[in-house]
């Protein structure tokens, strides 16, 4: 009689050992990845407690290890830290993040709530009429080329048109959702890590209060200025 305890032993080992090579560890986020993101909710430093479940919607496509996690993801976490300002202590605030999802994937991270934010880009008003730039100096010629075009002719109009109902004197609306591409330090804001890596933010002159209007930033660690 044959013996098959070792060699199934060693089958069983090796086959083992081939699946954990195969199977690629779960990505996260690289040192030095930034997330822009927008709060889903209001975090008030000493008013939102610590353990509290946070959620924030990612304002633009961030890659992580090879992983494009698109825009409008959900990134998870809680508040790790919070404390009102008292006579003697600033406030104190610490936000992690754990997790990032989407309709078709997920991907786990470890990032915190650094002291930068994305401020609304300068829109720029554009004049969108078709008329050339010396119609009121210049009435009847096209730049001193032909006959000006009939004042009266759709094609002449200020766009979208004088008769569309609306204000055609000012320019176009910029969303609320367009923001710089270079990032700013909040206000009396201070960041630090602490021993076991958390970057928290202090402030000595108010409560730290974020709203769900301004894009903030998340990373694995506070971030350098920018050049």
């Amino acid at each position: 009689m044959i013996a098959f305890g070792p060699v199934l032993l060693i089958v069983v080992f090796s086959s083992a050992t081939l699946l954990a090579q195969q199977t690629p560890p779960a990505p996260t986020a690289s040192t030095g990845t930034e997330f822009p993101v927008i709060m889903r909710q209001n975090v008030i430093a000493g008013k939102t407690p610590v353990g509290a479940k946070v959620q924030a919607s990612l304002v633009l496509a961030t890659l992580v290890n090879g992983v494009v996690v698109p825009r409008d993801a959900v990134l998870s976490g809680e508040v790790i830290q919070s404390a009102a300002k008292s006579a003697a202590e600033p406030s104190r605030l610490a936000i992690r993040m754990d997790s990032a999802q989407w309709k078709n994937g997920s991907v786990n991270i470890k990032v915190y709530l650094t002291a930068w934010f994305y401020p609304l880009a300068e829109i720029t008003p554009q004049d969108l009429s078709y008329q050339p730039a010396d119609a009121a100096h210049s009435p009847r010629n096209w730049n001193g080329a032909g006959t000006y075009p009939d004042p009266n002719n759709p094609a002449s109009q200020p766009f979208p048109g004088r008769d569309s109902g609306q204000d055609t004197t000012a320019g176009p609306l910029s969303p609320a959702s367009s923001i710089s591409k270079h990032r700013m330090l909040m206000k009396n804001i201070e960041a630090a890590r602490d021993g076991d890596g958390t970057v928290a933010l202090t402030s000595k002159r108010s409560n730290i209060k974020l709203d769900k209007l301004t894009t903030y930033v998340l990373a694995t660690s506070d971030l350098l200025p920018l050049n």
